[in-house]
């Protein structure tokens, strides 16, 4: 099944949006785009038969609406193409632009992108190692967050034990 619909925005903001077909695409976008937080993280989000993809980074929102059937991955994999060439385009002028500044010149793109990611056949092996690829590492980076935590932990154990070792030796050495 096809890429739906497509927008980059900045908060609410819509800079640049496609739609491949009829529907409330616009509404259900603003209700969306209000409750993504301006962390820089990607999410999917299922409502019905629909899933809406983002990734949000420095404060700009790429996100797409697709079937419950089709592949997560390959989503992903146009949502960073579409981050990758709007940032060559715009680059740090995004963060300043007006609604709909960039709609006329990029909305082909999104259009022209989003017929080539929901059509080929050449990503469906891409896509899958693609999505294995990001699963691990978001897996290594929890991994490298949990030591971290970890570390913090035994040194502050580590700390805790020096002061009760030097408390034990000065009543030691006092009575």
């Amino acid at each position: 099944m096809p890429i739906l619909y497509s927008v980059v925005a900045r908060g609410t903001i819509i800079l640049a949006k496609h739609a491949a077909c009829v529907g409330n695409f616009e509404e259900v976008t603003a209700k969306i785009l209000a409750k993504i937080p301006p962390d820089n993280d990607k999410l999917t989000y299922s409502q019905g038969p629909y899933l809406f993809h983002y990734i949000c980074e420095d404060r700009l929102i790429y996100m797409c609406i697709t079937d419950d059937d089709f592949q997560r991955s390959r989503a992903f994999l146009y949502l960073n193409e579409i981050k990758r060439r709007f940032l060559a385009v715009y680059g740090p002028g995004a963060q300043t632009a007006v609604a709909y500044a960039m709609n006329t010149e990029f909305g082909h793109v999104l259009a022209n992108e989003m017929k080539h990611y929901s059509e080929s056949k050449d990503l469906d092996r891409l896509s899958k190692v693609h999505g294995e690829l990001d699963e691990l590492k978001d897996i290594m980076v929890k991994n490298i967050d949990n030591i971290a935590m970890r570390g913090e932990r035994l040194e502050l154990l580590v700390n805790k034990t020096e002061n009760l070792s030097a408390n034990v030796c000065k009543n030691m050495l006092t009575t």
